[in-house]
């Protein structure tokens, strides 16, 4: 692949000033001279996905942090397994592929690091199947939410776990659906682990939902998934609600604090060890 600009060694030459030319081809990554750093301050970022116009990605930082994600990207090789990837870098990686670059915007700039995050919280809120890791400072515990939720969330009474549970978070899910539909893929996990689970929990901001019996664990391919190719390095299982009395023992129940660390973002959670 070729790509539109070199990382140079050299402080000098990586801030070189650029032309009016290099600033305009969005189609090539750039990079911030000092002088632009310093107005920036700390800022908050959306890197877009050029195929659809679509926000996969929403992070904080401050210099060049804007561009390290394709730079990183850029560096990997070729035949990169794309499943050991994370999904931002995978996402990234198909997008240069292609011969074209992640499009880069600053949302808001000229912050103090504290209003940053508050910033990128309230984006990651904002955006659904986002690609980050780690949720924005303070989104697990103050994110948005409805004001039923928010009282269910607070007052409901908080789960005892008397099975072998595996919990889903389907916050960041999007609309696909029933609970069912929403839980059940694409995810990233141990299918060794998940599938010594008695119960599938579904999680939508630390109210438990519904419950499921998962009969068969798989990878998510068309065949048995609703999607048009694989998705590499991801999980889903068929399997049948709950019977009453497991949904009565956990629906409209609080997920107990250990299991809802702030900033913890990996939406898959075990009330039991490997």
């Amino acid at each position: 692949m070729t790509s539109g600009y070199t990382l140079a060694r050299s402080s000098e030459a990586f801030f070189a000033p650029l032309t009016k030319q290099q600033i305009m081809d969005t189609t090539s990554p750039c990079q911030f001279t000092p002088e632009v750093c310093a107005q920036l301050k700390f800022y908050v970022y959306r890197l877009i996905d050029p195929r659809s116009g679509e926000t996969f990605y929403v992070g904080k930082g401050k210099n060049n942090r804007v561009f390290a994600h394709a730079l990183v990207a850029q560096s990997l090789a070729e035949d990169a397994d794309y499943a050991r990837l994370s999904d931002t870098l995978a996402r990234i990686r198909e997008i240069q592929s292609e011969g074209l670059q992640v499009q880069h915007v600053i949302h808001r700039y000229g912050l103090d690091e504290a209003t940053a995050f508050h910033v990128e919280s309230a984006l990651i809120d904002a955006y659904t199947d986002l690609t980050n890791q780690v949720l924005g400072h303070g989104s697990s515990s103050s994110g948005a939410m409805p004001t039923n939720e928010l009282l269910l969330r607070y007052q409901a009474e908080v789960a005892s776990f008397h099975h072998r549970c595996v919990l889903i978070s389907v916050n960041q899910s999007g609309d696909r659906g029933d609970f069912y539909t929403r839980t059940r893929f694409a995810w990233k996990l141990s299918r060794k682990r998940v599938e010594k689970a008695e119960l599938v929990l579904s999680v939508e901001n630390g109210l438990i939902v519904d419950v499921f019996v998962a009969h068969q664990w798989m990878p998510v391919t068309p065949k048995d998934f609703p999607v048009t190719v694989p998705v590499k390095g991801r999980y889903g299982f068929v399997g049948v609600r709950a019977p009453d009395e497991m949904l009565k023992l956990y629906t409209q129940k609080r997920v107990p604090p250990e299991y809802r660390k702030t900033g913890a973002a990996n939406p898959i959670k075990y009330t039991f060890k490997g």
